[in-house]
This record gives C-alpha cells, sequence and structure tokens, in this order.
C-alpha cells in the first residue's frame, strides 16, 4: 500500500496524518504535536471516518497527557480540557466520543502520573489495534454472503483513509477482489465534498479494483440498467433501532436501491452502534459551512449572495436496510433484537479474550 492515513510517532508523540483534503492530486501528510491541532484536523476533515477520527481522538489524549507530563502541569486539568475540545470537534460520528469515553475511563480513575501515562498509551494503541482486527473482521463476515461475480454501488469514503488499515464497506469491495472474485464497483462522487470520486476511487486505483466514478442522481438509474447485486456503506451511527446516520446522500441511495430491489447493506463496527440513541431522530446532525455547497476546489459555482443549506449527514431508516455487517456476524430485522444478539457476541469474546 502506497499511503497509511493515520501513525503515532511515539519518540516524538507526533500523529501523522495524511491530509485527505489534498488527495488525490498530492499524497501529503501532516504532523500534528497537539491536541487543539488534532482536534482542528478532524473538524475541517483533514482526517474523516468514523474509525480513523476515534483513533486520533484517543491518540490526541495522549498526547495531552505526555504534555502535562511534560511541562509539569495539571495532569486532570490539561486531559480534561483536551477531551473538552476533541469531543467537540464533530457531533455525529459516535466513534469520537467512544474512543474519549475509553480514554476517560482511564485517566479519571488516575494514580500516579507514570502508571497513568503507560495506562493511557496501552489504551491508545489497543483502540488502533482493534480498528484493524475489526475491519478485517467485517469483510470476513460480508464474503460469505457476495456471489463469485459481483458488482458493487458505494457512497463516501470507508476504506483506509477512514480507518487505520482495511476499511468498512471500502474494505469489503477491496477484501472480495483479493479473494478472487469478479468485483465491480460504481462510486459515486460524494457531493459536495466528494469524497467518493477522490478519496474511494484513489484507493481503488491503488488496489486494481476495477470501477467507475457516478455522479450522486445516477444511482436509481445504473441500478435499474446495470444489475447491481449489493449497495454496501459505512455510517458514523447507527441507533438500537437500526436507524444509520452516515453521510448525505445514504439515504437517497437506500430509496434507490429499495424501489429496484438491490439489498442494501450497512458495515458498521460494534463501536459504531449507540445502544443509548433509540433511533435516527434522536442523533444530532452536523450543519457544515455554506461555501462547500456553493464552490468546488475554491471556484464558486453559485451565484453571489446564494443561500445554501449543508447538513452533513443523513438518516436512513431501518426499514430500507437488509443488513448491518458487523465483526460478530451480520445483523438484519427486526434490529432492535439482532443488534443486542450482536452486543451479547461482543460481550462473550470480551470475557473469553481477557
Amino acid at each position: 500500500m502506497g499511503f497509511r492515513a493515520i501513525e503515532w510517532l511515539d519518540d516524538s508523540s507526533i500523529l501523522k496524518l495524511i491530509d485527505q483534503k489534498a488527495l488525490p492530486q498530492q499524497v501529503h501528510y501532516l504532523e500534528l504535536t497537539t491536541p487543539a491541532e488534532i482536534a482542528g484536523a478532524i473538524h475541517d476533515m483533514t482526517v474523516r471516518g468514523a474509525p480513523a477520527i476515534g483513533v486520533a481522538a484517543a491518540f490526541g489524549i495522549l498526547q495531552a497527557a505526555r504534555g502535562a507530563a511534560g511541562a509539569g502541569e495539571d495532569l486532570q486539568a490539561r486531559l480534561s480540557e483536551a477531551d473538552a475540545v476533541l469531543r467537540a470537534a464533530r457531533p455525529t460520528a459516535v466513534n469520537l466520543s467512544w474512543a474519549l469515553n475509553r480514554m476517560r475511563a482511564v485517566w479519571s480513575g488516575a494514580g500516579d502520573s507514570e502508571a497513568l501515562l503507560a495506562a493511557l498509551d496501552r489504551e491508545a494503541r489497543r483502540i488502533e489495534a482493534e480498528d484493524i482486527a475489526v475491519n478485517r473482521a467485517i469483510s470476513e463476515q460480508a464474503l460469505k454472503i457476495l456471489p463469485r461475480k459481483v458488482t458493487f454501488f458505494h457512497h463516501c469514503n470507508t476504506g483506509s483513509l477512514a480507518t487505520v488499515d482495511l476499511g468498512t464497506a471500502l474494505g469489503i469491495i477491496r477484501s472480495a477482489h483479493e479473494a478472487g472474485h469478479e468485483v465491480f464497483a460504481y462510486i459515486d462522487e460524494t457531493r459536495p465534498r466528494l469524497q467518493g470520486a477522490k478519496l474511494s476511487s484513489f484507493e481503488l486505483l491503488q488496489f486494481g479494483v476495477p470501477h467507475a466514478i457516478v455522479v450522486d442522481g445516477a444511482s436509481a438509474h445504473i441500478m435499474r440498467t446495470r444489475d447491481v447485486d449489493i449497495a454496501v456503506v459505512g455510517c458514523d451511527r447507527v441507533a438500537a433501532n437500526g436507524d444509520v446516520a452516515n453521510k448525505i446522500g445514504t439515504y437517497n441511495l437506500a430509496l434507490a436501491a429499495a424501489d429496484n430491489g438491490v439489498p442494501f447493506y450497512v458495515a458498521a463496527p460494534m463501536s459504531t452502534i449507540d445502544f443509548s440513541t433509540a433511533t435516527g431522530d434522536d442523533i444530532e446532525i452536523e450543519e457544515r459551512d455554506d461555501s462547500e455547497i456553493l464552490a468546488i476546489n475554491g471556484q464558486s459555482i453559485a451565484p453571489d449572495g446564494a443561500p445554501a443549506f449543508n447538513p452533513a449527514f443523513d438518516v436512513t431508516p431501518h426499514r430500507l436496510i437488509a443488513g448491518i455487517i458487523t465483526e460478530h456476524g451480520i445483523a438484519r430485522p427486526p434490529f432492535a433484537e439482532s443488534l443486542l444478539a450482536m452486543k451479547r457476541a461482543q460481550e462473550t469474546f470480551l470475557e473469553e479474550s481477557a
């Protein structure tokens, strides 16, 4: 692989990130030295994708702890401040708060600073390693249901750029290709930030996966005329009833899939399932700056003074979803029951692994 989206440089306590805003024209890396810089990178989507955001935040807390210890500052105050700054960076992706809650569980019961630093280091690395293992397990689950010749439709970017390594939904497409399936993928542009055209296509070219970029509005036509076998997307949050918050346009894609008899699947690590959120109506939807809609790469595409409304996510109702692919199996309707079964499977796994 010619790139790595996120890397912790332990000797210098620097988080090295690929600048996803510079892709695909340039593979450029940033070295972030403070939690505030990491929060800024999360907010402006230098780093994006729910799993990658969670890992970045975990290392941001470790960075804060090391900085406080080195400067002789109040460790608890420094960690609390870093937690607040990172937590506010993006509200919709549950992995951000999930990772920060795990780190908080370590530092809130702190002992001496040396032991705390070691414990925070272990937890951040554990979150990183788990993401790699979970993504591979999700692909293994998905391969069980895929035909040998398979045409995918994919939205946004959910691959190596959105995670630590393989990816979720795009990781399934790549894994099918590497397992010898005859794969073709339709990749929509994903307006307004074009993560599909810029990032997903970049990744699939790296791995030699046959694909075509299409405009977002072409999904229904392509599903009706091009024998699409499966639509698969990632997600930023899954409610307890199976409603899914994901990049804006996911709901449209699910509606097109339903009307054309194409099964619509969501790839979701268990960390993305929020059992404290009853339905999708309870999920806060991030709204971003109008400029993302009104301009492309700094070039205005709308009249001066034109207003815009820019929700970054939408919620796909669970009734449109054929299955939610987790590392512990595929949850199917009714999701209120099957997702709880996945949770129990995870708890059993963690107990056996302890």
